[in-house]
């Protein structure tokens, strides 16, 4: 009986360890490993307008998050001031969260805009960044979108 009270309460730890200790992924679009962009540098969305893979020797934690960037410069921006950088609705895609979904996009479709970037889906059959920008109101569907974010960053993808 001991025995069984034992390992319960080992259990029980592990399982609450596992949750205080595991990444948000209701709010952050990651991979398994905790990476956001899918590697891409959000120092080069934001400063340069490109899209551009990090590696791993230039790479900073942020909110249990782990992001890429290209050189040690980009990293020391990125530490200076973390929440310049952040990608909008968590890296998900911004026309997704405006239609009150959340899909993976593609690293390689993005706006930058006041100050901000936006990722985008992009597959064979959508273009979420040309729906979008035939909007022709970014100030609009950005309103909506930060209305919608509210709710689905606690939702699970």
């Amino acid at each position: 009986m001991k025995t069984i009270k034992n390992i319960s309460i080992l259990l029980l730890t592990a399982v609450f360890m596992n949750t205080a200790f595991a990444q948000d992924k209701k709010s952050h679009n990651i991979d398994n490993s905790n990476i956001a962009l899918q590697g891409y540098s959000p120092v080069s969305y934001l400063d340069l307008g490109i899209a551009q893979k990090g590696i791993k020797e230039h790479k900073s934690e942020h909110d249990k998050v782990v992001y890429y960037f290209t050189d040690a410069e980009q990293k020391k921006k990125f530490d200076k001031n973390p929440s310049k950088y952040l990608p909008q609705y968590g890296g998900y895609c911004a026309f997704g969260v405006y239609a009150g979904a959340k899909f993976r996009p593609d690293p390689n479709k993005f706006i930058v805009k006041d100050g901000k970037y936006f990722l985008y889906l992009y597959n064979l059959e959508l273009d979420a960044q040309q729906l979008w920008l035939a909007e022709n109101n970014h100030s609009k569907l950005v309103s909506k979108a930060n209305e919608n974010w509210s709710n689905l960053k606690n939702t699970y993808n």
